[in-house]
Parts: C-alpha cells; structure tokens; sequence
C-alpha cells in the first residue's frame, strides 16, 4: 500500500497547490491526487471547486477565468503561516511531480461530451512522459468515454461515491478501467475482496484515522488517499 497526498497534503498544507505539492516531495512522499479542470482558454488548472470562493474567499466562478487572470485569488488564504499561493497549472504542478511514482489525475465532471474530448484531448497533451505514472480518475462517464474513444495509452480508475454495491465493479470493468476509487465508506469487506477479485486496483479516499488506515493496509489496498500524509507515514509500518 502507498500513501497518496489528497490534493497534494490538505490537512497539512494549502490543497492543491505548488507549496503542497512541494511539501510532500520534501517528506518523501511521492504519490498525490489532484484535481484538473479546464479554463476558457483551453488551459488545465488543479483545482477541486469550481468556484474560488472556499479556498480563497473571493467568490468568482474558475470558469469565467483565463490562464492569465488567476494571480489574484490566494490558494493559500486561510494558512496563515504560508505565503500566497496561486491556483496553479496542470503544466506547473508536473514540473514539481517529475518524479513521483504515482499520480492520481482527478477530471472534474464536465457539462458535455465536446466538453470531455477537448479536455481529455489536451490532458493527455499534457501528461506525456507520464504514462508509467498517471491514472485519470473521474466520476463522469463522458471523460472514461472520451478517453475510450480517442484511444487513450492512460491507465483510468472509476470513482465511486454512491453505494452502488458490485455494480461499480461491472461498470468499471466495461470501460476498460484498471482501477476503482472507493469514497472510504463504502470500501466494506466484502467490496475490497470483490475488487481484488476483479483484478482492480483499490485507492481509498479520505483516510484520515489511523486505526482505519491499518485496517486497510490489512486488507490489501494498493492506495490510501489521505489529508494527512506525513501522520500516516510517521505510524503507519510501510515498505
């Protein structure tokens, strides 16, 4: 089992941003979930709501920005002992992952299907030389379907927040995914065993507590996404 930084470290530092993602380079830890969304002028930025308002206080839809016009909205404005922090590009957060060992590519949910074919048209642009590395991760169907279509050389992982049961495991086999994200309170027993049996990989998210993470460890999972990186790789008795 690895330990994955949730939005790079988000219970330890500013999510989804270069400070966070260095942050977690500098502990060792080199596997990170992040979010990617699309901005109207074609550029991919890492950010998890798609408006700046929880993270910076301003509240101003992401969608309505250029590349160019993010500089004054402070990632980073509610950690008072860390400098300002922009929303970064997807072009800068993997100048900083260069080289990790696994990255876990979050697509946010898109409004339409031409929506999803340039997104993940430019995502893949953007993630080459990372092919031995990055999983695209969504819970919109139209991104796993876009990626399909275009013939992606990506491995891709199903989301799954709604208790669907062994269904997700179907669903995930059918298209043509190697791994499942279970929200953390559906990865049951007998769901983890299920997926293993399938031949899925199993990240985890969100781990927080100790005791569940031993848990499972226990049971086999490739992947624990979590808030707190370095408290679970202080306790936690990893390779």
């Amino acid at each position: 089992m690895i330990i994955i930084g949730h939005r790079g470290a988000r219970g330890e530092a500013p999510e989804n941003t270069l400070g966070g993602f260095q942050y977690i380079h500098d502990l060792g830890i080199r596997a990170v979930e992040f979010d990617v969304r699309q901005l109207k002028d074609g550029e991919l930025v890492i950010m998890h709501d798609d408006n700046f308002l929880r993270t910076t206080a301003i509240d101003k839809n992401l969608y309505e920005c250029a590349s160019t016009e993010l500089a004054p909205y402070n990632q980073a404005h509610i950690w008072m002992d860390w400098d300002q922090q922009m929303t970064p590009t997807l072009r800068q957060g993997l100048n900083i992952m260069h080289d990790f060992n696994h990255l876990e590519v979050e697509v946010k949910a898109v409004e339409s299907m031409a929506e999803a074919e340039k997104l993940a048209a430019e995502l893949q642009k953007q993630l080459q030389g990372f092919q031995h590395t990055a999983v695209i991760t969504s819970f919109d169907l139209k991104i796993h379907h876009a990626l399909q279509q275009q013939k992606s050389e990506f491995k891709r992982g199903l989301l799954i927040e709604e208790d669907v049961k062994f269904k997700a495991i179907d669903q995930a086999l059918e298209l043509g995914c190697c791994q499942i994200g279970w929200m953390n309170q559906l990865a049951t027993l007998d769901i983890i065993q299920a997926t293993q049996r399938a031949k899925l990989d199993i990240s985890v998210w969100t781990v927080n507590d100790l005791q569940r993470a031993i848990t499972l460890q226990d049971l086999g999972i490739n992947g624990l996404i979590t808030d707190f990186p370095k408290l679970m790789m202080q306790h936690l008795n990893l390779p």
